[in-house]
């Protein structure tokens, strides 16, 4: 797992999707770790403009580019949606944060080829 968890944070570019409604938000925080680390940071999420001045998108398939990590911080239901959206993107890399995995969307992700981490927070490995 360690190993997996060097190949993640080796990457360069993340999306954070989940809520960013105010500071104390879980992916509000993530995003704003990553950015402070120098990782390449987009937001994504419906209802949200913009997080710190950018841009924020409504999904996974509006994003400008190919990401390299996703980092989930949404209800299991709305993840397994999400997982397709990535295997559409052609993203390899999916993290999963505690209360955001499922059964179905970690399977999905192991039988399309992505990469995934669950079960661990991504704050901790920073």
């Amino acid at each position: 797992m360690q190993e997996l968890i060097k190949e993640f944070l080796s990457q360069k570019s993340f999306v954070v999707v989940g809520s960013f409604k105010n500071e104390t938000k879980v992916a509000y925080k993530i995003f704003r770790v990553l950015k402070q680390k120098g990782y390449e940071v987009y937001p994504v999420n419906p209802n949200v403009k913009e997080v710190d001045g950018i841009k924020c998108y409504p999904s996974i398939l509006d994003l400008p580019k190919t990401v390299d990590v996703v980092d989930l911080v949404t209800p299991p239901s709305a993840t397994e949606e999400i997982v397709k959206q990535c295997l559409q993107k052609g993203i390899k890399y999916i993290w999963m944060q505690p209360g955001a995995e499922s059964e179905n969307a970690v399977e999905f992700c192991k039988q399309n080829g992505i990469k995934v981490i669950y079960g661990t927070c991504l704050m901790m490995k920073l």
